[in-house]
This record gives C-alpha cells, structure tokens and sequence, in this order.
C-alpha cells in the first residue's frame, strides 16, 4: 500500500462545517450591497475559491467598487453579524490526533485568508497539529495548484508522497493539475459525481470513513 510523507486538507467543508455561515454572510452582503439575494445552491458552488474572485462568479460583475463592498460587507456580517455556529465536523479532533501520532505531516489549503484561518485555528484549539499551511491571500486561488506548490516547496516533499483531501471540485482540480492523489468527501458543498469526474482515489462520507482510508497509508511513519 502507498504510504504518504504529507496529508493536505481543505478547511470549510473538508474539516469545519462552516458552509451554512458562509451562505448566510453571503447572504446578509447582497442584501447590504442591494444585489439579488443568491440561494444556499448558488454560494454553495463557489466556497473554496478566495473571497474576491468568489464574488465576481457568484454574482457575475466586474466592478472592482462592487466587489470591494461586497467583500467588506460579507466580513463584517462573518465577524459580527451572524451567529451561525461553525462546528468541527463529528471526529474531526480526534482524527487529526491519531494521524499526527502516526508522525505524519499534516498541512491545510484553504479558501480562507490567513487571518481567518488563525481564528479557525484558535476557536477549535486545532493549529498545533498543522505542520505547513496555504491561505488565499498568500497564493493563487483554487482550482489553481499554487497554493500546493508552494506547501511542496516548503516541505520539499513530492507530489508524489502526498495526498489531498478536499469536499469540492476546485480542491480535486488543483491536485490532479500537479498529479497529486486526493480524496473527496461527499459531506460539503459539492456533489460527489462532480468530485467524481476529477478521479479521487475514493469518495468518503463521514470523517470516520476518510481516517479510516487514510490511516493505513500512513504506517509507515508509526
């Protein structure tokens, strides 16, 4: 069996159940902004890709002025408006426990800003078991490969010996892009025929599932 040096997990939806808050701050912004109110579907598409670019799809606008104000509008209902719980998903802690105990390398690419995965970090007491991470204002946004690039380079670990766990089609795209193996979890945002087309090496349901694929490809380092 394949043994990994390096396991990368997406945040929202792969990890935290964050998308309904998502949805409703996506939400509360359009309503703000006085744009068409998108449904829980339509934000649903777009979670994963960094914030700006998420906006111009979502909303299909150009106006840089417009998606500034929807940006900063989206922010301030996250950070103080909505009260929408954002949970590790059931397993998670402990999942990361025994992966981390098994020596292996634990990283995260994530369609959050540096800022709010830290406060992710530090309202789940989950950052010590992350080893190396890539934010959306530090690398070019999903489906694109850089933010694993750049966690290759830093960890100077091959594509070869490292695999990607992710709910949507941008995080089984950017991975295939660089023929690294990933994983989809059918639990987020996207349809697992859509993760589907991106040839995972398996499709899980539920975190205790993804460990238990993942761990046996991590023995070798016990």
């Amino acid at each position: 069996m394949k043994q990994y040096e390096l396991i990368i997990f997406d945040w929202d939806g792969t990890l935290m159940d964050s998308a309904a808050k998502i949805v409703s701050c996506m939400q509360i912004a359009a309503k703000q902004c006085d744009m068409p109110v998108p449904s829980f579907e339509q934000v649903s598409h777009i979670i994963g890709i960094s914030l700006k670019p998420a906006i111009k799809q979502l909303f299909q606008i150009n106006d840089d002025g417009l998606v500034e104000s929807l940006k900063q509008a989206y922010k301030v209902a996250y950070l103080q408006q909505d009260t929408t719980p954002c949970p590790l998903f059931n397993g998670t802690e402990a999942m990361l426990t025994q992966l981390k105990a098994s020596d292996i390398m634990l990283g995260v690419a994530t369609g959050k800003a540096r800022r709010g995965l830290e406060r992710a970090w530090k309202n789940t007491g989950t950052g010590h078991f992350f080893t190396v991470s890539r934010c959306a204002d530090e690398a070019d946004s999903k489906p694109s490969p850089d933010m694993l690039m750049q966690i290759l380079e830093e960890t100077a670990i091959g594509a070869d010996r490292a695999l990607m766990v992710g709910d949507t089609t941008y995080d089984m795209a950017m991975a295939q892009a660089i023929g690294m193996d990933r994983v989809g979890v059918s639990y987020g945002v996207h349809a697992p025929v859509n993760l589907q087309a991106h040839n995972p090496l398996k499709i899980v349901h539920n975190i205790a599932e993804l460990n238990a694929f993942i761990l046996p490809h991590t023995q070798a380092f016990v």
